[in-house]
């Protein structure tokens, strides 16, 4: 009798430890700037040691662990290098991509955008915070993700959700203040969705570099 295949779309088990990796740095329970080895990877993620093994180089090459000499694996910390690194990151790209995205998207997706942002700031200015923070965080990804995706260049979409993890990293000492900051956000947003309506790529350009500039100074602040 044949063996069994698996299945052609199964996740391979290299990208099941990388998003089990992101998940737990991100939920806190492997946290920035700790010391880890392999064998507590396979113990956290109950993955095997090969497929920990094949994730290392993928971490590495995003910076998302360091090794150092004599003591092992570092998980990346959030300190000034990285808040300024992402963040001048970020302006490079999403400046270019959002002069791109005013020139070239369809009217009909700039005024969806626009509408999943008024709706959130209608909910805040009402009071209503259910998942208020949680649904003003996916639309605040999903516009950023629509802008640099609309570029239809894999390997810059690649590396911009790398950095959007890093950037994550470092929102999470943000939580605290991140019910004052949903209206502000969706207006910093807007602007550049106007500007986007105009056909004003310059003004939408400038506008999402004050937006990222702004919380690249309250990350510093924190």
């Amino acid at each position: 009798m044949a063996s069994a295949r698996p299945a052609r779309n199964a996740t391979p088990l290299r990208e099941k430890a990388y998003a089990d990796f992101t998940d737990r740095l991100l939920s806190r329970e492997i946290k920035p700037g700790q010391f880890i080895t392999q064998r507590e990877l396979v113990d956290i993620s109950g993955l095997p040691l090969g497929a920990i093994r094949e994730l290392i180089p993928r971490l590495e090459a995003e910076g998302l662990i360091v090794t150092v000499p004599q003591r092992g694996m570092q998980v990346a910390n959030v300190n000034l290098d990285l808040i300024r690194n992402a963040f001048q990151f970020r302006l490079f790209m999403e400046r270019e991509a959002t002069a791109l995205f005013t020139q070239r998207a369809d009217t009909q997706l700039i005024d969806a955008l626009r509408r999943e942002h008024d709706l959130i700031i209608e909910r805040a200015a009402r009071g209503q915070k259910d998942n208020l923070v949680a649904d003003a965080q996916a639309v605040d990804q999903r516009l950023h993700e629509t802008i640099i995706d609309h570029l239809g260049n894999d390997i810059i979409s690649k590396a911009y959700r790398v950095n959007w993890l890093k950037v994550k990293l470092i929102r999470q000492n943000e939580t605290r203040l991140y019910d004052e900051l949903v209206i502000p956000v969706m207006e910093d947003h807007n602007a550049i969705l106007h500007a986007m309506a105009r056909r004003d790529a310059e003004g939408a350009a400038d506008a999402m570099s004050r937006h990222i500039n702004n919380a690249r100074q309250r990350a510093l602040d924190i």
